[in-house]
């Protein structure tokens, strides 16, 4: 496949938080950009602003699917897709070249530096801090990212085609169709059961990952983690690690120890340890690329974070309310010690909405004891995505688990109202499905009771 006979390229799924990344790439290199997605959402909006036509029918005898050429046409998909979608069929009918979207990544970053984020948490923040980093280093790059970054404004970060920043994905072993330069794998915790029968499954798939780097490349490992790579860690001794920490205003002061030197008093604006990890291997991608340290640490320092990634909604000295994409036991776990490290001692609610039956299932006991850790919990309903229903998994039988005398089911609808009622200081939302559609509302409510 080269990209460059391309004239027209068409998403199924487009409004996909990494479709729509290649979808503003493909626009960026004045490709004719079009796609179906199922529902209008906030993404979808913004493609049709910049001038990509959208449908939310699954039809095929759109105007925009039946002119286009086969020849000069690329279809790519989201496996999230079911197989019957019309569209897909129709172009699987009529000799269409179709592509996965990790396919079309690895074509992007075939001729390119390629630096690679794997990991099942915390794969987003860090691609955006090490695409901030390298932008503000003036590197001719891309990065394809899976949020929003706050200072962009966009999933996309662009400022050339020589290096590309990839947010290599797991999910259904999308990963393994990149060839990275340099890779870091940020963690390796048991999810994607529907996909990997068992976590040994998954380990040997990110141990596949590994055997995907360019000759010479370089891979870094959060350290415990048992593969072999340059290891970074937060107070622990390692290849990179972060040291002398403290909080001064909401912000984390630290050193980093390199294998060659001690980089002083750097300054990093996002709570938690987890996100001070995160910086920490995206500073040594950046250190080991040859970027110039003292434009590393203005990068750092002017990182502000990705859309619900602990986003602050509401931050007084009355009332904090914060956001985030948290939906695995140990992103949960992470969030409260971040909320615990910044405010000890405060009452704390916490708002959760499962996502995926097979995720729940395979996590019940584990998601339990995380959100068990706040002093209140409001449970929604489990959010299915591309899931059909199982058999007595529902919100009721993980509120059951869930050893706390402070815990509620509650809908949509009486969502604000059951908020309200709450004595908590510092209110979280946490999940990856249409929770964040409720964030403005609850901040509304919350200002006006402030």
């Amino acid at each position: 496949m080269n990209l460059n006979s391309i004239h027209n390229v068409y998403f199924i799924g487009i409004g996909g938080i990494g479709m729509s990344a290649l979808a503003r790439y493909f626009t960026s290199i004045n490709k004719v950009v079009a796609g179906y997605d199922k529902t209008e959402t906030e993404i979808t909006k913004s493609l049709h602003k910049i001038g990509i036509e959208v449908n939310h029918t699954d039809d095929s005898k759109i105007n925009s699917i039946t002119k286009l050429n086969t020849s000069n046409t690329l279809i790519i998909y989201t496996p999230a897709v079911p197989k019957t979608n019309k569209q897909l069929c129709y172009f699987n009918d009529n000799g269409y070249t179709i592509l996965k979207r990790s396919e079309v990544l690895g074509l992007i970053t075939k001729n390119t530096f390629c630096l690679a984020v794997a990991g099942t948490h915390g794969k987003t923040t860090t691609t955006s801090i090490l695409g901030h980093i390298l932008k503000t280093c003036n590197v001719k790059m891309t990065a394809f990212l899976g949020g929003i970054a706050e200072n962009y404004n966009t999933n996309l970060i662009q400022n050339g085609e020589e290096v590309s920043v990839i947010e290599a994905d797991e999910y259904d072993r999308s990963f393994l169709t990149l060839n990275p330069d340099f890779a870091c794998i940020t963690s390796t915790d048991a999810d994607h059961l529907d996909i990997y029968d068992n976590a040994k499954a998954l380990h040997e798939t990110f141990v596949e990952f590994t055997t995907k780097l360019k000759p010479n490349g370089k891979l870094f490992v959060k350290k415990g983690i048992p593969l072999k790579g340059m290891t970074y860690a937060v107070d622990e001794e390692a290849d990179y690690s972060a040291t002398n920490i403290v909080i001064k205003n909401g912000t984390y002061v630290f050193d980093i120890k390199t294998p060659n030197s001690i980089i002083k008093g750097l300054n990093f604006n996002l709570p938690g340890r987890h996100n001070l990890s995160n910086a920490l291997v995206a500073t040594a991608m950046a250190i080991e690329y040859g970027c110039n340290i003292n434009h590393v640490r203005l990068g750092l320092e002017t990182y502000k974070g990705v859309k619900r990634r602990f986003s602050y909604q509401i931050k007084t000295n009355k009332l904090v309310y914060i956001d985030d994409y948290a939906h695995h036991p140990e992103a949960i776990t992470a969030t409260y010690n971040a909320i615990n490290e910044m405010y000890p001692n405060k009452n704390s609610l916490v708002v959760f909405q499962p996502h995926l039956y097979s995720r729940t299932k395979d996590f019940a006991n584990e998601f339990a004891k995380s959100l068990a850790l706040f002093n209140q919990i409001l449970l929604l309903d489990i959010y299915p995505a591309r899931e059909l229903p199982i058999k007595n998994i529902t919100s009721q039988w993980l509120l059951d688990k869930i050893n706390s005398s402070n815990k509620k089911l509650v809908t949509k609808q009486n969502l604000v109202a059951e908020i309200k009622k709450s004595a908590a200081t510092v209110i979280v939302t946490l999940g990856a499905g249409d929770i964040g559609n409720e964030v403005q509302s609850i901040k509304k409510a919350l200002q006006n009771e402030i």
